[in-house]
């Protein structure tokens, strides 16, 4: 399953905090992309923090890999959020005609 890893730092933590940790989190989370648990990640650009997205059986998986030090003891919280195919697609596949409509056919 596909899960959005949405992490962000707390306004307590100082820039200088966040930059004694970043090269061993930046580390951990391509660790994680080798090892195939994050497929894609992002840098925040509406505040400090991350988006992951992650490639785990579980919500609960991706918990525990997030969880796991270096990572697991950085200062970014997480919100995890379960992604799939847009269903409503489906739809269009099955009508003919609707999607020959939105295709401009």
């Amino acid at each position: 399953m596909k899960v959005f890893a949405i992490g962000w730092i707390p306004e307590a933590v100082s820039a200088e905090q966040r930059k004694q940790t970043a090269v061993t989190n930046m580390s951990a989370a391509l660790q994680h992309y080798l090892d195939g648990k994050i497929e894609q990640f992002w840098y925040r650009q509406d505040g400090p923090g991350v988006i992951f997205l992650m490639n785990v059986e579980t919500i609960e998986q991706a918990k525990a890999e997030l969880a796991t030090p270096p990572l697991g003891t950085c200062f970014a919280k997480f919100d995890f959020v379960p992604v799939g195919p847009l269903a409503p697609l489906g739809l269009l596949v099955q009508d003919k005609e609707a999607l020959e409509t939105l295709l401009g056919l």
